[in-house]
């Protein structure tokens, strides 16, 4: 059946009966947020076109960028994708996990034409979610996911960040607490026998080529053209306010995002300051930035300046999400 629009969303610690219940809505068609380690997610059926649908009107996503279907396990992946030898391997050795694969879809794969954006690949990544995955075994299904948040605004890490964004059009918020990583998967896509970053995310860079024996390429994409992928959007996590990157001193009316020690001119004046990892760790800064850039952002901000963050490790994907929020709109 369609999904209905609620009047607001009802909020559940993620029991094992919550979750029960939240699996019986998604078989129905319904949409359910639930926590990944990742961000917290907006969940549909993958096989049910109807309620694919749901999600790109609840989230005003365009219905161009595809969907993220999450699994179980690689026998559930199987059932949708084709591995190729390095892809398989990368899968084994990092999920349950924030690695997203970008593999040719299965002739008889049942997952809505509407989930991979008309495309004949499927994005898929098993998560390390206690919640997550007893959810997706419990609803029996593959479960597409992006992240559950208006389409382009600040990636959810609460459940009360998905409240605030989807009060009126998700029946159901399952709350596990803060996520633990805190920034989208990385996405990958393996071609002739080369991976491809398509999206850098909560597992960097050079762990994936530690594994894979090889080089891994970042792929920009063709802005001309359809996403192959989520994430790839120009303009994408993005606050109320403009965000100013590498910034050495706060300007008036800006709001300040530090990291670690670093002096920044004028940050006394600055409407207000968190700074997303004092001891100037990657990992806390990652797990700190969506809720950050929320908690920065308000109408008496004109902007944001964002302290230089380092471009290895996962500052490759802090950077790259700051970059898509500074973007023009």
């Amino acid at each position: 059946m369609p999904h209905r629009s609620p009047e607001f969303a009802r909020i559940e610690a993620a029991t094992d009966e919550a979750i029960r219940r939240a699996a019986g809505r998604i078989r129905q068609g319904d949409l359910v947020a639930f926590p990944t380690e990742t961000v917290y997610g907006l969940g549909a059926d993958a096989t049910r076109g109807q309620a694919v649908a749901a999600i790109y009107e609840a989230k005003g996503r365009p219905s161009f960028n595809p969907l993220i279907a999450h699994v179980d396990s690689i026998a559930m992946a199987e059932t949708l994708v084709v591995f190729d030898p390095l892809s398989r391997r990368l899968a084994e050795t990092f999920w349950p996990g924030p690695l997203t694969l970008v593999l040719p879809a299965r002739p008889d794969c049942p997952v809505s034409s509407l989930a991979t954006a008309g495309l004949d690949t499927l994005a898929v990544r098993m998560p390390a979610h206690k919640v997550a995955l007893d959810l997706i075994r419990a609803a029996g299904v593959p479960i597409v996911a992006p992240s559950a948040n208006t389409s382009g605004h600040v990636s959810p890490t609460s459940a009360a960040h998905v409240y605030g964004d989807l009060s009126r059009r998700v029946p159901l918020i399952l709350d596990g607490g803060r996520t633990e990583v805190g920034l989208e998967s990385t996405i990958l896509q393996v071609r002739d026998d080369t991976p491809y970053l398509l999206r850098p995310g909560g597992l960097a860079r050079e762990d994936i080529e530690a594994a894979a024996g090889v080089a891994v390429v970042r792929s920009e994409g063709d802005p001309s053209t359809a996403p192959v992928a989520p994430g790839m959007l120009a303009s994408h996590y993005a606050p109320r306010a403009r965000v100013r990157l590498d910034a050495r001193r706060v300007e008036p009316n800006e709001a300040l995002l530090a990291f670690g020690g670093a002096s920044i001119r004028g940050a006394t004046e600055a409407k207000r300051v968190f700074n997303l990892s004092p001891a100037g760790s990657l990992r806390e800064a990652a797990a700190n930035l969506f809720d950050m850039l929320r908690r920065a952002d308000g109408d008496d901000v004109a902007g944001i300046a964002v302290a230089p963050i380092p471009t290895h490790g996962l500052g490759e994907a802090i950077r790259d999400r700051l970059t898509r929020a500074a973007a023009p709109r």
